[in-house]
């Protein structure tokens, strides 16, 4: 018979299953790291190993955890491979030259988006300016500002907006070159509201200046560009929380149908 008991038990064996994901998690570019343009930009994550992003895209991008836009796809690859990362690319020219800069992992198999921590491209030269913001547009205490590439027509389109293939130069542990096709994902993001330099896991936002997981050191293994340790925003965490809710509540269904 279904019991209560029995109930709770099988929302505690799909909660456990749901905290085994293991998504890609974005480890480098970290807290203060600087890449000057023209040489090589370096990304490094840790591989996907559910077998859903087979077809990750990841994207450099600028600007506040709520408005974050889109410079160029950097390269569509197998994100499940070990042998991809890390992967490096000439940097490209931007103005300005400033830590307001972050990665965004993507793929057309999930809803979920990860982010690198907030890094610098500097100039040719290493010169570099402080971020033209202190603070986040809901008052988070995490630079950044908005940058752009010097040629804007050098940049490829963000995953999905065209059907073509999206092929960028650059070479990894196991390429030189990566060519795919993908369609665009849903975008499921809330800034992260903390101020220690870093973000972490699952959906959100970047962090300013370069990321980790949840001490506010180390990698980038964020969720959001946030200049932050802790994940984000209440939006964010209440829209995880209904992804997990609805879950729950569909194999729970699926438990009782099949009683």
């Amino acid at each position: 018979m279904f019991t209560l008991a029995t109930f709770t038990a099988l929302l505690a064996s799909s909660s456990l299953l749901l905290a085994v994901r293991a998504d890609p998690t974005p480890t480098a570019p970290g807290p203060g790291d600087s890449f000057n343009e023209g040489q090589q930009c370096s990304i490094t994550w840790t591989p996907d190993t559910t077998g859903t992003w087979k077809t990750m895209s990841i994207e450099l991008m600028t600007g506040d955890n709520f408005n974050m836009v889109h410079l160029t796809t950097v390269v569509t690859l197998d994100g499940t491979d070990p042998t991809k990362t890390p992967y490096t690319y000439p940097c490209p020219e931007v103005t300005p030259n400033s830590a307001i800069y972050f990665y965004q992992f993507s793929t057309p198999g999930s809803t979920t988006k990860y982010w690198t921590t907030r890094f610098t491209i500097a100039g040719a030269n290493g010169q570099t300016t402080p971020p033209t913001n202190a603070t986040q547009p809901g008052g988070a205490a995490i630079p950044w500002g908005t940058g752009a590439l010097v040629n804007p027509s050098s940049g490829t389109p963000p995953p999905g907006t065209t059907g073509s293939s999206v092929v960028v130069s650059g070479s990894s542990s196991g390429s030189s070159s990566i060519s795919s096709s993908v369609s665009s994902p849903s975008l499921i993001s809330v800034p992260s509201s903390s101020s220690s330099g870093l973000v972490t896991k699952t959906a959100g936002t970047p962090a300013a200046t370069g990321g980790s997981t949840s001490t506010g050191t180390g990698s980038s293994a964020a969720v959001s560009p946030a200049t932050s340790s802790t994940s984000g925003a209440s939006s964010l965490e209440w829209g995880v929380v209904k992804s997990a809710v609805v879950a729950l509540g569909l194999t729970a269904v699926g438990f009782v149908v099949m009683l």
